[in-house]
């Protein structure tokens, strides 16, 4: 069944990325009816396995949301991952978007490596950290972290990650709640 067959009440989905060569796999954003949207095609970026990315950008009132959602498989080039990565935020950054990347790539942030090192660096010049603070998959004796949330927590500092079980994945999604203000602007006001 392909990703268009999938129905969420109240959702459409605002950007993707399907493999088109190997078997399963896709990179959906759903956007909930009462949000204005667009899609940031990003598709030049893709390569299967070593970096699947969708984006799409959120109009609120009182600011401009990036979401990135990213796959990376264990297989896949890890040094063309990084600088692919580094390319889009090169091109998405702007000090007046608030990104959020949320990703599965295959790099467990419980455990020191190298790979964790490389791409925390990435991501700090962007001004973006990983929130998440607990295990997502949970086999017998063993727990990993293997997606994460990335925000730049000096502007959005009012957040809220939980693990969400489900029957669709092999690991707990998560949940981010994010508390942002809105300004009523009038000109009546005086």
């Amino acid at each position: 069944m392909g990703i268009n067959h999938v129905y969420i009440e109240n959702y459409n989905i605002g950007a993707q990325f399907c493999i088109a060569v190997h078997e399963k796999g896709v990179v959906v954003i759903y956007v909930h009816n009462n949000l204005k949207f667009s899609n940031i095609d990003l598709s030049k970026h893709c390569k299967e396995k070593d970096i699947e990315i969708c984006t799409v950008k959120l109009n609120l009132s009182s600011s401009t949301v990036c979401i990135v959602t990213i796959y990376r498989s264990s297989l896949g080039n890890f040094n063309y991952f990084l600088q692919s990565l580094d390319n889009v935020l090169q091109s998405l950054y702007t000090p007046a978007f608030n990104i959020i990347i949320c990703d599965d790539i295959k790099i467990n942030y419980i455990v020191e490596s190298e790979q964790k090192d490389q791409l925390d660096n990435l991501l700090l010049m962007y001004y973006l950290t990983g929130i998440e603070d607990f295990p997502v998959r949970i086999i017998h004796t063993s727990a990993t972290t293997a997606d994460n949330i990335f925000i730049d927590i000096a502007h959005l500092e009012d957040y809220l990650v939980i693990p969400f079980s489900n029957d669709l994945l092999d690991h707990d999604a998560q949940i981010l709640m994010i508390k942002i203000s809105f300004q009523i602007q009038s000109d009546r006001l005086k």
